[in-house]
């Protein structure tokens, strides 16, 4: 049977479109972790990359790495979202932070700084980069979400609420999207092996009086089926993916790196 779609942005032609090479892409805490694997898998493609982190140090030494352009900017502040560029392709929300407290001890101020930085600057930053992806008719939101934006965890409750609200802001982005070649994904995965992770590991190795293997094994991956830490070049390859030839039908989907966490 002979396809009757027309050709160009939204037929056939898309089915296998262009890929990251010549595009420029702006990735938030870019400086180390999941952020610095991905500025480096999107440069390795070709990508300008726009390193975004509010240690300067980092932001620096990632862009002189890959040949990027870096921007140290504090994403809790909204003043300072507004002097990042606008003339994006690809758009990767990354920069996140963490706190355990229970709920009723969770710090209010806290919460909110979460909220800032993961809904609110993702928010912000979708809202200045959209129309220049939507006038090219091309366009790739990638939002690093988390098994925690599909379920809970107790004394989370920062985390879990930002990670939920950044899902529904990438659904949403989605939709209004399409009509313009423009998709939004959330990418969740389980534990990565980052800085805040490893932080995260000796708290509770000195708070159980465990070492950090059993950490590992019997507290933060007592949910996945697969006992070890995912690293973070896995979760950009997934980005690269997003951002490559063959995916502009997958879009308002949340792809879970989890280890079977999310399939018990």
């Amino acid at each position: 049977m002979t396809s009757t779609s027309p050709p160009g942005p939204h037929g056939p032609a898309a089915a296998a479109g262009p890929d990251p090479a010549g595009r420029t892409a702006l990735v938030t805490g870019a400086g180390s972790g999941i952020g610095r694997a991905c500025a480096s898998a999107l440069a390795a493609a070709g990508a300008l990359v726009h390193v975004v982190d509010m240690d300067a140090a980092a932001a620096k030494s990632v862009a002189a790495e890959i040949g990027g352009r870096a921007h140290v900017v504090d994403l809790a502040v909204a003043e300072a979202v507004e002097e990042l560029p606008t003339d994006i392709d690809i758009l990767v929300n990354n920069a996140g932070l963490q706190h355990v407290a229970p709920l009723t001890e969770f710090p209010p101020d806290r919460f909110a700084l979460m909220q800032r930085v993961m809904v609110h600057a993702p928010f912000l930053l979708i809202r200045r980069t959209m129309p220049s992806m939507c006038a090219r008719g091309w366009g790739r939101v990638v939002n690093i979400s988390s098994v925690h934006g599909l379920r809970a965890s107790a004394f989370k409750a920062g985390y879990v609420t930002a990670k939920h609200g950044l899902e529904g802001l990438s659904k949403v982005t989605a939709l209004e999207g399409a009509p313009h070649g423009v998709t939004s994904n959330c990418v969740n995965p389980g534990y990565v092996r980052t800085p805040l992770v490893e932080r995260q590991i000796g708290a509770q190795a000195a708070a159980h009086g465990i070492d950090a293997g059993q950490v590992v094994s019997e507290v933060l991956l007592s949910r996945s089926a697969v006992k070890r830490l995912i690293e973070p070049e896995e979760v950009a390859a997934t980005v690269l993916w997003l951002c490559g030839p063959h995916t502009g039908y997958v879009t308002g989907a949340s792809i879970p790196l989890d280890g079977g966490w999310t399939a018990a």
